[in-house]
């Protein structure tokens, strides 16, 4: 099984083009601010250009993560990687290793199951981390559902992506 790196670099694209769209102001962005505190004056300056070039490199990350969360044939060859007959040609684990993906290497790829995996990982991983933080920097109900709506869309589609076209 491969790793798609030109994959997870598009699908690491979405958090950047859900953000425009979610963090506008004409969706969630003035709700977000005042959840925050922010005027619209706190967010003029900054450096634009290295705060979108590290949330991209960031979200290339979160791509590569989900690969495994989203693609259930990395569990089988995670199970075997330390054995080094794996990709030795013609062994009789190499064998194994192939007909498991004739039979099975496309099960459960496609875009619904990869979004319902990112769905997933959104509640249970990204979900609990924001509420965490957001308790403890004593941030209201709505901050934690801005954000965390915004990550569970955002790892739902990366996931559809990955899953799909990986």
């Amino acid at each position: 099984m491969e790793f798609n790196i030109l994959v997870s670099i598009i699908a690491a694209l979405v958090p950047l083009v859900i953000g425009f769209i979610w963090y506008n102001p004409k969706v969630f962005g003035t709700a977000w601010m005042n959840a925050c505190g922010f005027s619209k004056e706190d967010l003029k300056g900054g450096n634009m250009l290295k705060i979108f070039l590290l949330t991209f490199i960031l979200s290339i990350m979160i791509a590569f993560s989900l690969n495994t969360i989203v693609i259930h044939q990395f569990g089988f060859f995670q199970s075997l990687m330390n054995e080094p007959n794996l990709m030795v040609e013609g062994t009789e684990l190499n064998l194994y290793a192939k007909d498991y993906m004739e039979r099975f290497g496309t099960n459960f790829r496609d875009f619904g199951h990869g979004a319902l995996h990112g769905t997933i990982a959104g509640f249970f991983i990204v979900l609990p981390i924001i509420g965490i933080n957001a308790l403890f920097e004593r941030r209201s109900f709505k901050y934690i559902a801005i954000h965390a709506g915004y990550w569970v869309i955002c790892l739902a589609l990366m996931g559809g992506i990955i899953c799909q076209f990986a």
